[in-house]
């Protein structure tokens, strides 16, 4: 069977890179990548003493890590970053020692900081808002916790100030963690039997689940313009789980890419047009490292790339599809309101 140019190109195999900021080389994890080589992440555990502190690398002659914290805050993750500049993700007020902290979701428009929360009385407590990734046109997703504990997914437009609740058949608990220039929306949800899906889902409404063969959980994280969907599955449970990273389209099914050094623990969590991954795996010393995964274009400066491998064909999964919907958007409040509900495509 003839394979497309972005398969011929996968085929030939990737160069695996470990980039990880000085001021903490023990856990580190890279989250989204542009196309400019920008890349969203952060350093530390998160552990009491331990802070999550947020950066944004860029990657080049002179490649660098800069510093990206929420002002006043005591913890900052970057989690997207798109093709301007703007990035999104959460910072807390709080570093304790169970760990269980609030969280505030937050854009940063060109070095000006912004906090976003889905207008809710219907919080957790502490309260969690996320934003996990942006568009080009500053339409960001996420998540926040109800009451009950559940994650409910939601885009937020930065220029236009208002909210989506993103509604996914079957789900008891929903993520939205990533978007690209089409509208289409990336993510995972847990159903009523506890099993967690990821999914893609279409700007016109078309929604696909994504269960990688054999794995007891899959959840997408990134998607790019071609349609292309990273994230990571779990196979076998408790001790014995083990996480591989894939990257999914409907031209090639699922092919799972594990960094070398982190097999059986590895996440990706960001993918470019250009195909460039970026995510994190757990290292032989039990440290979290940061990954890129390039093609050629963006090589990491601050260690030589393992060796190319060609990536592993994992059985092709076909999609289900199914209608959804999303309810009608909010206004940006000033304090939090009620937002209504109703039905209808997702369209940005």
């Amino acid at each position: 069977m003839m394979r497309g140019p972005r398969e011929m190109r996968m085929a030939r195999g990737w160069s695996f890179s470990k980039l990880n900021d000085d001021n903490d080389l023990t856990f580190n994890q890279l989250l989204g990548i542009n196309n400019r080589g920008q890349i969203a992440g952060y350093f530390g555990s998160g552990a009491a003493g331990h802070p999550n502190k947020g950066y944004v690398l860029s990657l080049g002659r002179f490649s660098s890590f800069t510093n990206e914290n929420f002002p006043g805050g005591i913890q900052t993750q970057v989690i997207g970053i798109n093709d301007t500049g703007v990035s999104v993700g959460f910072w807390s007020t709080m570093n304790t020692t169970s760990m269980t902290n609030n969280n505030f979701g937050f854009y940063d428009w060109h070095g000006q900081f912004h906090s976003v929360n889905f207008p809710t009385g219907n919080n957790a407590s502490p309260p969690v808002n996320q934003l996990l990734g942006v568009n080009d046109s500053d339409i960001a997703v996420g998540f926040y916790n109800g009451s009950k504990g559940n994650s409910h997914a939601y885009a937020y437009s930065i220029p236009g100030g208002w909210f989506h609740r993103i509604h996914i058949p079957g789900a008891v608990s929903s993520t939205a963690s990533g978007i690209n220039n089409r509208g289409d929306i990336a993510g995972f949800y847990t159903g009523r039997g506890g099993v967690t899906h990821g999914f893609l889902l279409g700007a016109h409404g078309h929604f696909y689940r994504l269960s990688a063969p054999g794995a007891s959980s899959t959840m997408a994280f990134g998607v790019n313009d071609e349609r292309e969907v990273v994230g990571t599955y779990m196979v076998g449970s408790g001790n014995n789980a083990k996480s591989f990273g894939f990257i999914w389209s409907r031209d090639f099914g699922f092919r799972t890419v594990n960094d070398p050094r982190g097999s059986g623990a590895t996440t990706l969590n960001g993918i470019n047009d250009n195909g460039d991954l970026v995510g994190f795996y757990t290292d032989r010393k039990g440290n979290t490292d940061g990954l890129l995964v390039a093609h050629g274009h963006f090589r990491a400066p601050f260690a030589p790339p393992l060796t190319t491998t060609t990536p592993t064909a994992a059985p092709t999964v076909t999609p289900t599809v199914k209608p959804t919907s999303t309810t009608t958007p909010a206004p940006v409040p000033t304090t939090p309101t009620p937002v209504p509900t109703g039905t209808g495509p997702t369209h940005f």
